[in-house]
């Protein structure tokens, strides 16, 4: 039984050193790193490229990155100051003008500009860069993430960039001797970390810079238009760094502490973390997680548009159910699409359900505890997601009337009102029923034995007591499949004789509700009612008759 004692800080801190579970195993070299370098304060750090609205991968690195950052709190029991910087990129030059937006053509006459200088084409912000920072803060505001925004811009304009810039310029044949090798022939002819703002055009520039003056802090370039020898500063803003130099850059300047980042940029964070190197900085800890796959095993591309958007799995699900999704093995490639949504729903909900039955170390490695900070609500939840779904498919009811009144027979006093994350779990169900379970509806025909099968479930069904119970229903549902082809041989029930198999519940839904799979099929006629679950039944046989 888990002890009803607060666990005390210290406790905590032990039981936390012991864990296995990840956010801890990441805090823990951070923890390691203060030892051979101590500091007062911890700076954690995500980036984000505002060129495009954030996305789901935005919200997953900064939902790990929180969970790392608590994991580390619990571990140095608060005694160093924590901060998360969201740092966004907007001083990158626009490449490609977005498909998802209006007046294209705006954007098209800034293209190469830093996105802080591109016009807005929403109208509402003075740029592009400042609208899609918006929109990130306001998304992460959305789910109540504490962090500190950073922009690019602002940062290299402001000077403070100036020192870790000048640094960059000293050690200029250092960065070239890392970077060169990664590239191509033709991109080494032309490479320089420094990336003039040009003062005619406004431009990012990616030229070959020509001269360097580490003791006056400039740098030289032809200009490709004039073909006039240009001078700038690398500070003040006039000059931006290539993004592996920029990151490691920034590594330096700020002293990040821990910075996690897709697999696909492993060799990226290599060679940045060998450049903060050799600028004297000491590169973050972090870790490379898997990416996203979509329903074929392909790599999720914003571009492509394969894959699910943060709007969308909002539509059908809790954000908690979006933080199971992130939590569960980062470093492991997952499918990242609708099918996945609702087992995460219920398993937020068993985690819930089951954490005031964990003693302390057990809480520790329940996704919940990472989830909220180390402060789960108490689990409220008397319906499934997917029974809701399967009810919402038997009764065609795709209104939360019709789905409270089936609710309020089976938990008397249950309410809109009692439960308000029931009812929102109600909407998230009818969505995802009109938008896939409808269209995939198939029935299956039953075979002769099947038939027979069902016609034994209907009287079975027809003899219990109107208040029967979902644990009655499901002993007789399985009595009745306690037949050939129906029998698992292999594994006994409690007397001795075969259980059933998984095929005889499959039949049902397959049969019954048009679908592959569903939840207890006793707690669903449970809360459908007998005489619905009775007349399903007859209309299966008279279709198939």
């Amino acid at each position: 039984m888990p002890d009803d004692h607060p666990v005390s800080a210290g406790d905590l801190r032990d039981l936390a050193e012991q864990s296995s579970a990840w956010p801890f195993e990441q805090a823990k070299k951070i923890v390691a790193r203060l030892r051979t370098a101590p500091k007062d304060e911890v700076l954690f750090e995500t980036g984000y490229g505002p060129s495009g609205l954030p996305h789901i991968g935005t919200f997953g690195e900064v939902a790990r990155t929180t969970m790392v950052r608590h994991a580390f709190r619990v571990l140095t029991e608060d005694r160093i100051k924590t901060r998360l910087l969201a740092f966004s990129d907007d001083m990158d030059g626009l490449r490609k003008v977005p498909d998802n937006v209006p007046n294209k053509d705006l954007l098209a006459r800034d293209l190469g500009k830093p996105l802080t200088k591109v016009r807005d084409p929403f109208g509402t912000h003075d740029s592009f860069g400042e609208h899609n920072n918006a929109r990130l803060r306001a998304f992460l505001d959305t789910f109540g993430f504490d962090y500190e925004f950073a922009s690019s811009t602002a940062y290299y304009t402001s000077g403070r960039f100036d020192a870790a810039l000048l640094k960059v310029l000293e050690n200029i044949d250092r960065v070239m001797a890392i970077m060169l090798p990664s590239l191509r022939e033709e991109r080494a002819a032309s490479y320089s970390p420094f990336l003039p703002i040009c003062p005619r055009t406004g431009v990012v520039l990616q030229v070959p810079i020509v001269a360097h003056d580490a003791k006056a802090g400039t740098v030289s370039y032809d200009d490709p238009e004039t073909n006039e020898r240009v001078t700038v500063p690398v500070t003040g803003g006039h000059c931006k760094l290539q993004w592996k130099p920029d990151w490691a850059m920034r590594w330096t300047a700020l002293g990040v502490d821990y910075e996690m980042a897709g697999k696909d940029l492993i060799d990226s964070v290599k060679l940045s973390g060998r450049i903060c190197s050799a600028l004297g900085g000491t590169p973050p800890e972090g870790f490379n997680y898997e990416l996203f796959l979509d329903d074929k095993g392909q790599k999720i591309s914003k571009s492509k548009g394969n894959g699910l958007t943060i709007d969308e799995w909002l539509r059908y699900a809790s954000p908690e159910s979006l933080s199971l999704f992130m939590y569960r093995e980062p470093k492991s490639a997952k499918r990242l699409y609708f099918d996945v949504i609702p087992r995460n729903v219920d398993d937020y909900q068993q985690f819930l359900e089951g954490y005031p039955r964990q003693d302390a170390r057990q809480q520790l490695a329940n996704p919940v505890w990472h989830i909220h900070a180390g402060l789960p609500p108490a689990a409220d939840m008397p319906v499934t997601f997917q029974l809701l779904l399967t009810l919402v498919s038997s009764s065609n009811a795709e209104n939360a009337e019709t789905l409270w009144g089936f609710i309020g027979r089976y938990r008397p006093g249950v309410t809109p009102q009692t439960h308000p994350k029931l009812d929102a779990l109600v909407g998230y169900a009818i969505n995802y029923y009109r938008d896939f379970v409808a269209p995939a509806k198939t029935f299956r025909k039953p075979t002769e034995s099947e038939r027979a099968a069902l016609q034994d479930l209907r009287d079975a069904l027809s003899q219990l007591p109107a208040d029967a119970s979902a644990e009655d229903i499901q002993n007789a549902v399985y009595e009745i499949g306690r037949r050939e082809p129906f029998l698992n041989h292999k594994k006994l029930a409690r007397d001795g004789r075969p259980g059933v198999a998984l095929d005889w519940f499959n039949m049902l839904y397959q049969v019954l509700l048009g679908q592959e799979k569903g939840p207890r099929f006793g707690s669903f006629v449970a809360i459908y009612g007998l005489p619905n679950a009775i007349a399903m039944i007859d209309g299966a046989l008279a279709r198939t008759g």
